[in-house]
């Protein structure tokens, strides 16, 4: 197809957007194990989570037969507030790498929170007023989440706390302030007002402290932006609109790339491709790019462990560095979580998909580049995938192979400018934990 038939940016109309999230544990020949109570040690019942999450999404959590959701309406007329989010082609970046694969991105910035977080925002929001909860909670790290919650839960009229980590905290004071423009409670992470805070605050002064909050509040619930087999099922709305864009174009994708911290992006980006993978449909290549200094997937180990600091949420099987891993000081971006989704963990651990880490200078330098050339000021976590789309077509360049090269661009940058100074000013710095670093948080991991 030549290039004047592709569009630099393809537009789905609101009708052709998806209309049910895709649940992709259906459809996984071996399921990710199942949670454990943090407690018993026992298998997770319904019960054991409801005292954290909101009966609908508890139920969400588990099932892993059902393989449509429907949207509800309500969720559903909200994300046409900035949905649906265009499929574009990378034609100036192509022409300066002179590679003959085609670049696509797809690009969740359009809204106030700047990322995909939105996605799964509404959703849970929704489903929390439904059953009338009257107050929610949440951690945000570098404060898209926190962004996109107390979007959602202005809209929804629920009050939100949201547990800032403290290092972002004060580096991203107008984060703080979006957040408080939308009616959000913001507090800086640990804090004296929960017991876990004041003990996090002996040890590690960079985390957070929600859940706490959550279970000893009478009519209010956790909400967690990644990592959860809900959140991805709510993500899945990326991959299901790209899916239908390749169908326009009469494309499919032969290498997929997201960033990859708890797995949201990546999880609803990849999903129904994936599911063509596991049916043998189509194969495509999907990798995961994370940061060297947090190198889950790439470094971590495959066991049960705590979703949280506090050690209060279930136990999940998936790749970790310990509840207790923090990223050094100088970690500028993003992706910072210590686990990955059980989903993702599970499809990494059966050869599904790749994994990748990079530095953060490398990230940067990437960033730029797409930057001057795409116009788009990207997100420091987004741009792990650009770095790695451009390797990618680089390697097309010098085997003359036309692929077609999908990522994940998951938002902007504009609130990440502490991050982009550094690496502006020559002062930025690459840290990669040491095996004997990793190896101390690897202890207080419950073994199975």
């Amino acid at each position: 197809m030549s290039k004047k038939k592709h569009p630099y940016r393809l537009y789905l109309t609101e009708e052709q957007m998806p209309k049910q999230y895709y649940n992709l544990r259906a459809d996984m020949k071996e399921l990710p194990e199942p949670m454990l109570n943090p407690v018993t040690k026992n298998k997770a019942t319904l019960e054991d989570l409801l005292p954290v999450f909101c009966e609908e999404l508890a139920r969400q959590e588990l099932d892993d037969k059902t393989r449509y959701v429907d949207i509800p309406k309500e969720i559903q007329e909200m994300y046409r507030i900035y949905r649906p989010s265009p499929l574009i082609r990378a034609f100036n970046l192509e022409k300066y790498l002179q590679t003959p694969a085609k670049i696509y991105y797809k690009f969740e910035g359009n809204n106030t929170s700047g990322s995909h977080k939105l996605n799964s925002a509404i959703a849970q929001v929704y489903y929390a007023k439904q059953e009338g909860i009257k107050h929610l909670t949440t951690e945000t790290g570098a404060g898209q989440w926190g962004t996109a919650l107390a979007e959602a839960c202005s809209y929804f009229n629920i009050p939100l706390s949201v547990y800032m980590v403290k290092a972002s905290y004060e580096q991203k004071p107008f984060r703080k302030d979006i957040m408080r423009t939308f009616g959000a409670n913001v507090i800086a992470s640990p804090s004296n007002t929960t017991k876990v805070g004041k003990e996090i605050l002996k040890n590690h002064p960079n985390t957070t402290e929600a859940v706490e909050k959550a279970v000893t509040t009478p009519d209010s619930k956790y909400v967690l932006g990644s990592v959860l087999n809900q959140v991805l099922l709510h993500q899945s709305i990326i991959g299901l609109e790209c899916e239908k864009a390749f169908e326009i174009l009469d494309e499919y994708p032969d290498i997929i790339i997201g960033c990859a911290g708890g797995g949201s992006n990546l999880g609803g980006l990849m999903a129904p491709f994936m599911r063509d993978k596991i049916k043998g449909k189509h194969n495509p290549r999907i990798i995961a790019v994370e940061p060297a200094s947090c190198p889950t997937l790439t470094r971590g180990k495959y066991t049960y462990d705590y979703c949280d600091t506090g050690k209060m949420t279930p136990l999940a099987k998936m790749y970790t560095l310990g509840c207790d891993f923090i990223p050094a000081p100088n970690h500028a971006g993003g992706l910072r979580y210590h686990g990955m989704s059980p989903i993702i963990s599970k499809l990494y651990h059966d050869k599904y998909l790749e994994a990748v880490s990079t530095k953060q200078t490398d990230v940067f330098d990437a960033a730029i580049l797409f930057a001057q050339k795409e116009t788009i000021f990207p997100a420091p976590e987004s741009s792990h995938a650009i770095k790695v789309a451009i390797d990618e077509a680089l390697k097309c360049k010098e085997t003359g192979e036309e692929k077609t090269i999908l990522f994940g661009l998951t938002g902007t940058g504009y609130f990440d400018m502490t991050a982009y100074s550094s690496y502006l000013d020559k002062t930025m710095t690459n840290y990669i934990p040491t095996d004997e670093e990793l190896e101390k948080s690897f202890p207080n991991i419950i073994e199975d």
